[in-house]
């Protein structure tokens, strides 16, 4: 990938030569087939991953494993999230980077798709290197994280409101 590309990733739009110097060392390209999945849900894993060839599926299972709800009779109930294609970059993953939990959905590529990958230690590593990127590298990133809780609770509203509306019409 050119710098230009490389700057039209929103975790780097910002950075000076010398700074997206530092960072392209701390990612590798991994090939993902059609129909592979690229992060699974309740697996661990310490990696983030940007799209920048193909598109993916972002789904979350619609129950809690062991549930026993009439769902459950479908082979594996998914709730598709999002679809996207590699025109926006889009960041998958970064949760990994800051936690050891486990993965909270499934991201499977649709078609052969190109991922620039980080993992925790590489990222971490510029602690020595350069420390100051790396909080703001952070920020981006607890940014992009909060928008995501905002609009999960404002999701999360809706369903419950919607809930108690069905509820109190029985």
């Amino acid at each position: 990938m050119t710098d230009a590309q490389w700057r039209k990733i929103a975790l780097f739009t910002d950075l000076t030569d010398e700074e997206l110097a530092l960072v392209q060392p701390l990612f590798t390209v991994v090939l993902k087939q059609a129909g592979e999945y690229v992060i699974e849900e309740g697996e661990k894993g310490d990696e983030m991953f940007i799209l920048v060839k193909g598109r993916v599926r972002v789904t979350k299972a619609m129950i809690l494993k062991g549930m026993k709800l009439p769902l459950a009779e479908l082979k594996d109930p998914r709730k598709v999230l999002a679809t996207v294609d590699s025109n926006k970059y889009p960041i998958f993953g970064e949760m990994a980077l800051f936690d050891h939990d486990v993965r909270s959905a499934t991201v499977e590529a649709i078609d052969d798709s190109e991922f620039l990958v980080t993992n925790r230690d590489r990222f971490y590593s510029m602690i020595d290197t350069a420390p100051a990127l790396l909080c703001r590298l952070f920020i981006i990133l607890g940014r992009r994280m909060s928008l995501t809780v905002r609009k999960s609770n404002s999701e999360l509203v809706k369903l419950t409101t919607a809930l108690a509306l069905a509820l109190t019409r029985q």
